[in-house]
């Protein structure tokens, strides 16, 4: 007779497969945001030819990066529960944010960092409640 019991070595794989997961989406917001800069970067010198659009840098590297982004994505979706690993994609609101002050030298004002605090504490919560 067989039990479809978990035993407590893959109930350790399966955990530790989730939090692999979690770290790729992490490093996707990342992707996300640089994508998101390059994109930004690229509109500045944008010529709506093709030509243009095949020779402008920033432009496909965001486009790279978007790539890689949805790349990595699938294969942490493979794993990781969807209701706790897509919120976590809201921390690329954050990067972004942070990378226009750092690189662009947009000003930070108090909406704009209040809203990052919303945003940092609603994926922790949403985090915790992801745990058994």
């Amino acid at each position: 007779m067989s039990t479809n019991l978990p035993t407590p070595a893959s109930q350790q794989n399966a955990a530790a497969a989730r939090r692999q997961s979690a770290i790729i989406v992490a490093a996707c917001t990342i992707l996300n945001a640089v994508a998101q800069i390059l994109f930004k970067v690229a509109v500045r010198h944008l010529v709506l030819t093709p030509a243009g659009l095949l020779t402008n840098v920033p432009l496909i590297a965001g486009c790279a990066c978007y790539g890689l982004f949805t790349i990595a994505m699938v294969l942490a979706l493979r794993e990781g529960e969807l209701s706790m690993l897509y919120p976590i994609i809201a921390l690329s609101y954050v990067w972004v944010t942070l990378l226009t002050y750092w690189l662009l030298k947009e000003t930070p004002n108090l909406y704009k960092n209040l809203g990052i605090v919303t945003i940092v504490i609603g994926v922790a919560v949403l985090g915790r409640g992801g745990r058994k």
